[in-house]
């Protein structure tokens, strides 16, 4: 059986180090999904311990058109920490990829939750939870090279969570709810670099909507007894609705939102002393 401490001390200091190293399945295959949350737990408790303040929920994998891509098969989710949260209400935000292991940017809708997220598949009942919804772009990154691993392996390495810039917030209203539940499945989201659009996505790739992947990491939560239920006040991201693209120093990058009706984002990535 792999020592789980032993796992967690390493992954922390791949993070610190910002350095690489091989797949827990490879030399441990028994290393299940189980494992691999039970290790994030420890993980989370020692950066609490030193610190850490969490501040909300990543979700993982919720984009089914890109799991053949990184060989999983289902979502994960993760903490997200004040430490790697960055707030950009201007639009704009500047990180310097050196901070990452094998960096890349997403495109996701980020949430900031009011309440407990009710018991529900209805988007409209989902987002009465919600006070508000933004652009985010998260940095993930990946410890084990050319980003082969598989489902255990990522979920333990923080849920492969970078970094996250959240954007311009828009308030979710009794006015504006049905409206925004309906345009966000089939809003086209657009991700480009240094003025070039490198690719496009639908809301509905995300789990079919980014509304329902609330629904998803509640459920998600329930299962694994050790992590906290939601509650008001946390951010959550809710998944990539472009591929993961990677990122380096020197590039721009920006998203638009289309019909949605918030303002999209613009990362610089340059070095930061």
């Amino acid at each position: 059986m792999a020592n789980l401490d032993e796992i967690a001390g390493r992954l922390i200091a791949a993070q610190d180090s910002v350095s690489e190293l091989a797949p827990i399945t490879a030399s441990s295959p028994d290393f299940n999904f189980g494992d691999g949350y039970a290790v994030l737990h420890i993980i989370e408790k020692r950066r609490c311990a030193e610190g850490w303040q969490p501040v909300g929920r990543k979700i993982g994998f919720t984009n089914r058109t890109i799991w053949p891509r990184y060989n999983v098969n289902a979502p994960i989710f993760a903490t997200l920490w004040k430490h790697t949260l960055q707030l950009a209400m201007d639009g704009r935000a500047t990180l310097d990829a050196r901070r990452f292991v094998n960096p890349r940017i997403e495109p996701e809708v980020v949430f900031k939750l009011k309440g407990p997220v009710p018991a529900s598949e209805d988007a409209v009942a989902l987002l009465s939870g919600v006070e508000w919804m933004a652009p985010g772009f998260e940095i993930v990154q990946s410890p084990f090279p050319d980003w082969k691993f598989k489902l255990p392996d990522c979920t333990a390495a923080f849920g492969l969570h970078g970094a996250l810039v959240v954007g311009p917030t828009v308030a979710i209203t009794d006015g504006n709810r049905a409206k925004i539940a309906d345009v966000l499945p089939r809003m086209t989201v657009t991700l480009s670099r240094d003025g070039n659009i490198v690719d496009r996505g639908l809301g509905a790739d995300v789990l079919g909507s980014p509304a329902l992947a609330l629904a998803y990491l509640a459920q998600a939560i329930a299962k694994w007894p050790q992590f906290p239920p939601l509650a008001a006040g946390e951010i959550v991201t809710t998944g990539t609705i472009t591929d993961a693209w990677p990122v380096e120093n020197g590039e721009r990058w920006k998203s638009d939102y289309g019909e949605l009706g918030v303002a999209g984002l613009t990362c610089d990535f340059a070095a930061v002393a």
